[in-house]
């Protein structure tokens, strides 16, 4: 069976987790949460970069951060993980979905402006497959509304958008390195990129369950108390040793899922050119990191029919999202504004292919060969 992800495991992970624990400092903000922090400062040329146990947890922590409250209203697709959604819900907003785009999947960019009313307190652009939203527009919707932007680019490490790292366009930034991203912290983490300097005294706060730990730490007060709103939304140190063997490898890996999607494409090529499938698109500007590859057929019932096909030849590839528009609690605290020209209808097009760090070529080839021998 070839499955239909792996997470990524370079050599040096089990020497550093060993470290790790060794060192007798296993709970948050260790030696290799401190060296995680510094790599994605670095490399991503944000004001501050946050550890958190999950993309989730630091969707959160931005929706404390701009003051979420009942009543408020944000933006969002409706083709993305419940995540997106629950940060700001659990806060008390309302969830306002509107259409994607059909190209790249992520949200239309000239549909928010009439979604905006006088209760909008924020957008959340999801870069689907790590591929860019069109942010100079978002950008520019947010400055003449003055509102916030919380890019949700849990998909997104090591993509950019017109020269600039996702996650650090928006007011702040949300990764995950859940084991089915392209670098894990050995199975749930996070990471809160904070792009506005306001934020980050109040975030280091939230983050340390509402206490001024961080600046006692740093000998900026003279003992530590609970002085505002917060959790326990610290990564340990030992999935960050973990994720910190993935970094070290961070180019290599994304270079190999690099090539591996360009070879799926380049074996799938022809059935687009017949009309039979859609492959993916990556627009001027956007630099992607090959989260996934993925094709589009037909309708719902082609789908079903490859999935079960693909299956039978012990390979094991899957749908995406439903829309959250469409499920129960969808109903309950958002409401779709404009129509849903292409949310339903493309992601039941959608397939999901095998793709790992390490994939075989051999692997790709039996995939691909499955893939034009059903359309054949």
């Amino acid at each position: 069976m070839i499955s239909f992800n792996k997470p990524p495991f370079t050599g040096n992970e089990e020497k550093y987790v060993l470290e790790s624990i060794r060192s007798n400092k296993i709970s948050g903000d260790g030696e290799f949460t401190k060296r995680c922090h510094q790599w994605f400062e670095e490399k991503l040329q944000c004001k501050k970069a946050l550890l958190t146990t999950s993309c989730t947890h630091a969707l959160e922590m931005a929706a404390i951060l701009l003051d979420i409250k009942e009543g408020d209203e944000v933006i969002m697709p409706s083709y993305t993980f419940v995540s997106t959604a629950n940060a700001f819900v659990l806060r008390g907003a309302k969830i306002v979905f509107v259409d994607i785009r059909p190209d790249t999947l992520n949200i239309d960019e000239t549909k928010i402006e009439q979604a905006i009313t006088e209760k909008t307190k924020a957008i959340a652009p999801v870069h689907y497959a790590g591929v860019a939203c069109e942010m100079d527009a978002i950008m520019d919707i947010a400055g003449r509304h003055n509102l916030f932007v919380v890019e949700d680019a849990a998909q997104g490490m090591m993509s950019s958008y017109k020269g600039k790292a996702l996650g650090t366009i928006g007011h702040l930034g949300a990764f995950s390195f859940h084991e089915t991203k392209n670098y894990t912290s050995a199975g749930e983490g996070g990471l809160l990129i904070i792009n506005d300097e306001k934020f980050i005294q109040r975030a280091e706060i939230i983050r340390e369950k509402g206490t001024n730990r961080s600046l006692f730490f740093r000998g900026m007060v003279d003992k530590y108390s609970w002085v505002d709103v917060g959790s326990s939304y610290l990564m340990n140190d030992v999935s960050a040793a973990y994720l910190w063997g993935n970094l070290e490898k961070a180019d290599e890996i994304n270079q190999y899922r690099l090539t591996t999607w360009q070879k799926y494409y380049d074996a799938l090529k022809k059935l687009e050119e017949k009309g039979l499938i859609e492959l993916p698109t990556i627009p001027d500007g956007c630099v992607q990191n090959a989260h996934m590859f993925y094709l589009k057929v037909k309708d719902l019932d082609v789908r079903t029919a490859l999935l079960e096909h693909l299956k039978q030849n012990d390979i094991l590839a899957v749908f995406h999202y439903v829309p959250l528009h469409s499920a129960p609690a969808g109903f309950t605290f958002g409401r779709f504004e404009g129509e849903d020209r292409f949310t339903t209808c493309e992601s039941e097009r959608l397939i999901r292919l095998p793709m790992y760090y390490e994939l075989k070529e051999s692997d790709i080839e039996l995939i691909s060969y499955n893939i034009n021998g059903f359309f054949n």
